[in-house]
C-alpha cells in the first residue's frame, strides 16, 4: 500500500507556507495580483507576467476590525475580506500590486470601493445574465479593459499567443482537479470530502507550479492503487452528500465537520473552490478574448438571474455522483444564495423518487454555532437513512 498520509501531510504544510513563496515570488521581481472571486480569468493575470493570489476572506478574527467602517448586517465574507486588508493581517494581500474586484453583488462592489483607498482595485462590471449576446459582449469588453489595466498598472504588453499559452496551461489545471474529482464517484468514496477540501485548498495555493499539479496526480494515482487493492478510507455505508452554495472556507469547515462526523461522507462540492468553475473548459478553438468571456460568464453564480446552469448542475453531480443528500450553505446577509435556495430544494427534492434528500444551514464564521449543527446534520442524516 501507498503512504497516503504522507502525501496529504505535504499539502496540509504547504499551505501556511504559501505566504513565504509569495514573498519570494515578490522578491525575485515577480509581481503579484490579489483576487476573490471565480469570475476572475487568472489567464489574463498570467499572461500579464503576474501571479493571481486569492485573498483571504474566510475567518472571523478580522470582522470586527472591517465592522468599524462596514455595517455589522453584512455578509461576513465581505466583511472578513475587507478587515483582513484594514489590518493588513492577509499576507497576499500585503505583497499584492492590485487587486481584481467583480461586481458580483451590492456589498462586495461597495466594499472594493473602499478597498481601493489601501490597495488600487480593478472592478470588472460583471453582467448579471449568461443568457443573449449582448451580455457576452460587455463581458469580453470588460475582459480586453482588464488586460488594458494590467499592461498598464504593470508595464507589460498582452498578446493573444500568451492569453492563449495561459488559457492551455489554466485548462489543463482544471482537468487534473476534474480528474480527481471523479474519484468520489466509486462506492466508497476514496476519501473524504475533508480530505477533498485540503487538496482544493492546496490547489488554491499552487500558484500554477507544475509540481503541484504533479503531487496531485500522484496522490489520485496511488489512492486509485490503494482503493483496488482492498484499501477502504471511507466505510461503506456512509451517505452520500453533495455540498452546495456560497463559497466555502476554514470558518466554515464545521460544516463539513458536523456532516462527516455524524454519518456522512461528502462526495462533491459545488462551490466556488470546487466543481463550480473547474467543469467547463475554456475553447481553446475560439479567439482567446471571446473564449475566455464565454467561459467566465457562464459560472452558475447564484448572482445570475436566472440561473438555470446551477440547478442543472446540482441534479448532475446528484445523479453521477450516486448523492442521497444535498446540504446548502448560506453565509447571513447572503440574499442571492439565501433566495435561490427555495429552488433548489424544489428541483432536489423533485428527484423523490431517487431518494434524495435537501437541507439548507445558514451561519457565520463564528463558532458559535458547532453544537446546533452537529445535532442538525445528525438529524439530517437519520432521515435520510
Amino acid at each position: 500500500m501507498h503512504d497516503i498520509e504522507a502525501l496529504f501531510e505535504a499539502m496540509r504544510n504547504a499551505i501556511p507556507a504559501g505566504p513565504v513563496k509569495i514573498k519570494e515570488a515578490v522578491d525575485s521581481g515577480k509581481k503579484v495580483v490579489g483576487c476573490y472571486c471565480a469570475f476572475t480569468p487568472y489567464e489574463v493575470i498570467r499572461a500579464a507576467g503576474a501571479i493571481p493570489v486569492s485573498l483571504c476572506s474566510t475567518s472571523d478574527k478580522p470582522i470586527a476590525a472591517g465592522e468599524e467602517h462596514l455595517p455589522r448586517n453584512l455578509c461576513p465574507l465581505i466583511k472578513s475580506s475587507y478587515g483582513f486588508a484594514l489590518t493588513d493581517t492577509c499576507p497576499y494581500f500585503h505583497f499584492c500590486d492590485m487587486v481584481i474586484g467583480e461586481t458580483t453583488c451590492d456589498g462586495k462592489k461597495k466594499m472594493y470601493e473602499l478597498l481601493d483607498r489601501l490597495r488600487p482595485t480593478h472592478v470588472m462590471q460583471l453582467p448579471q445574465t449568461y443568457f443573449g449576446v449582448d451580455a457576452l459582449n460587455v463581458w469580453q469588453a470588460e475582459i480586453e479593459s482588464l488586460a488594458r489595466k494590467l499592461e498598464t498598472a504593470l508595464g507589460v504588453t498582452i498578446t493573444e499567443d500568451d492569453l492563449s499559452r495561459e488559457i492551455k496551461r489554466r485548462n489543463e489545471e482544471r482537468r487534473v482537479m476534474e480528474d480527481f474529482y471523479e474519484l468520489s464517484k466509486l462506492n466508497p468514496p476514496l476519501l473524504s470530502g475533508q480530505e477533498l477540501h485540503l487538496v482544493n485548498e492546496f490547489f488554491k495555493i499552487s500558484f500554477g507550479d507544475p509540481r503541484a499539479l504533479d503531487m496531485i496526480r500522484e496522490l489520485r494515482t496511488k489512492l486509485q492503487e490503494n482503493w483496488e487493492a482492498g484499501e477502504r478510507r471511507v466505510s461503506a455505508g456512509k451517505q452520500r452528500i453533495v455540498v452546495t452554495g456560497c463559497p466555502t472556507g476554514k470558518s466554515l469547515e464545521k460544516v463539513f465537520s458536523a456532516i462527516e462526523e455524524n454519518g456522512g461522507v461528502i462526495v462533491a462540492f459545488e462551490n466556488c473552490g470546487g466543481i463550480k468553475p473547474n467543469y467547463e473548459m475554456v475553447n481553446e478553438a475560439l479567439p482567446p478574448y471571446e473564449a475566455l468571456a464565454v467561459k467566465y460568464l457562464g459560472i452558475p453564480c447564484s448572482c445570475m438571474s436566472p440561473n438555470p446552469k446551477r440547478l442543472d448542475l446540482l441534479e448532475t453531480l446528484v445523479d453521477e455522483y450516486k448523492a442521497n443528500g444535498v446540504v446548502d450553505i448560506i453565509l447571513q446577509a447572503c440574499h442571492t444564495y439565501n433566495v435561490e435556495s427555495f429552488l433548489v430544494r424544489e428541483r432536489i427534492t423533485a428527484q423523490g423518487g431517487k431518494g434524495v434528500s435537501y437541507i439548507s444551514v445558514e451561519t457565520d464564521y463564528s463558532q458559535n454555532d458547532v453544537e446546533q449543527l452537529s445535532t442538525r446534520m445528525g438529524a439530517f442524516m437519520e432521515m435520510i437513512a
